[in-house]
């Protein structure tokens, strides 16, 4: 039993940054291919939880922030239960964000920290660097959605508007990302000091990952690349 548990473990462990981006992908466009209310209600909770345990994997090298996120998953498992990410207002959803974001921001910090340690460039490090760019818009939306909870009123757009509770997260998620990729198109707007200042450092922190870790995966390419001709 052991055995085939560690063989299990072994596999998954081998394409965990393709599973990791994967679920990742699913859960910001599940409800493309399936309808919106079963992808929310039901198939978004899943997700979540398989991204969460599939990030474990990805720490658990590192024992002590391994147990730390196990502890962290199972106290939001006890007192959330399945509505821990459900997209619905309720009185623990600012605990939700802040366990999330200390997960995700470890989970986050590993990815970078392992894509910078490699020696070569292959796939691991293709999808570590797309997945760990997706966290960051996690942790942005994270962000945004605490501040809009803690200052309503912090974030302004025709589509937080909606009193539908669900519709106004989608709207604080599709924000997070397009600061994150310094798009903005302007229908959301920062309203609060507290608010621009968090854009502001969305912003930097999408700049940061793309100038500085993506010039350090193309700068492995090229060295890796130099090698084998050289070796030829």
């Amino acid at each position: 039993m052991k055995s085939l548990l560690k063989d299990t473990f072994d596999r998954i462990y081998i394409y965990r940054f393709e599973v990791f981006f994967i679920i990742q992908l699913l859960i910001l466009f599940g409800s493309i291919i399936v309808p919106q209310t079963i992808h929310e209600e039901t198939l978004l909770p899943l997700l979540f939880l398989l991204n969460i345990g599939i990030g474990i994997i990805l720490i658990h090298k590192s024992k002590r922030l391994m147990w730390f996120c196990i502890l962290l998953f199972l106290v939001s498992v006890i007192y959330f239960g399945k509505a821990m990410l459900s997209r619905q207002e309720d009185d623990g959803i600012l605990i939700r964000l802040l366990i999330y974001s200390i997960f995700y921001l470890i989970v986050t910090w590993n990815i970078i920290r392992e894509i910078w340690s490699m020696k070569s460039v292959d796939r691991n490090v293709i999808f570590g660097l797309m997945s760990g760019y997706i966290s960051l818009g996690f942790l942005a939306f994270f962000l945004f959605m605490a501040i809009e909870l803690l200052h309503p009123g912090s974030f302004v757009g025709k589509v937080l508007e909606s009193e539908e509770f669900a519709l106004r997260v989608d709207g604080i998620m599709y924000y997070a990302y397009i600061t994150l990729m310094t798009i903005g198109y302007g229908e959301i707007i920062p309203a609060t000091t507290v608010a621009q200042k968090a854009a502001v450092l969305v912003g930097l922190a999408g700049q940061f990952y793309l100038v500085i870790i993506t010039a350090v995966v193309i700068e492995k390419y090229m060295y890796s690349r130099h090698q084998n001709e050289g070796d030829v």
